[in-house]
């Protein structure tokens, strides 16, 4: 009978335990609500040289789309993002970040792709940068949707969502 009472005890701690854990809330990456961590990137060598700062967005929906060459869904998804967003009359702007090693590659593929070259940028360190730390970006590529005050307001959308929001 001890025995019994014991793992009941064990069991209904567990129990009141588990019923604390946040469900909703996703494990990885950044949350809807969250506001969405500030960055500089340079361009790539064949645009003007000027810097992009996520902070100069303010006042604007921005989608961020991080992908890579190497990765033929997340740079399928933004080949159809960046024709989505250019046949659409939606007043959102587009950021491309790929985590490429070779940018000679990347210019390539935005050339083959037909991307919009002006919202493109390289991030060479990959996986070792901070932009891709302070996204979190662990386990594949994502996208976010930000409002005017740099609040992520969607999360790996696809671009038929982004057209209904």
């Amino acid at each position: 009978m001890k025995y019994y009472v014991r793992w009941i005890f064990v069991f209904s701690l567990v129990l009141l335990l588990v019923s604390f854990i946040d469900k909703d809330k996703a494990t990885e990456g950044l949350n809807i609500g969250d506001k969405a961590p500030v960055f500089e990137l340079p361009q790539n060598e064949t645009q003007e040289s000027k810097i992009l700062r996520l902070n100069d967005l303010k006042g604007k929906l921005v989608l961020i789309n991080f992908w890579a060459t190497y990765d033929a869904n997340s740079r399928m998804q933004n080949m159809y993002f960046n024709n989505t967003l250019s046949l659409s009359e939606k007043n959102i702007e587009m950021i491309s970040i790929s985590f490429d090693d070779y940018e000679s590659i990347f210019n390539e593929t935005i050339r083959r792709d037909g991307l919009n070259s002006s919202n493109c940028y390289l991030v060479n360190k990959g996986d070792e940068s901070k932009l891709y730390r302070n996204y979190r970006l662990n386990r594949g590529f994502s996208n976010y949707l930000l409002n005017e005050e740099g609040i992520i307001i969607a999360k790996n959308i696809s671009p038929d969502d982004l057209l209904k929001l």
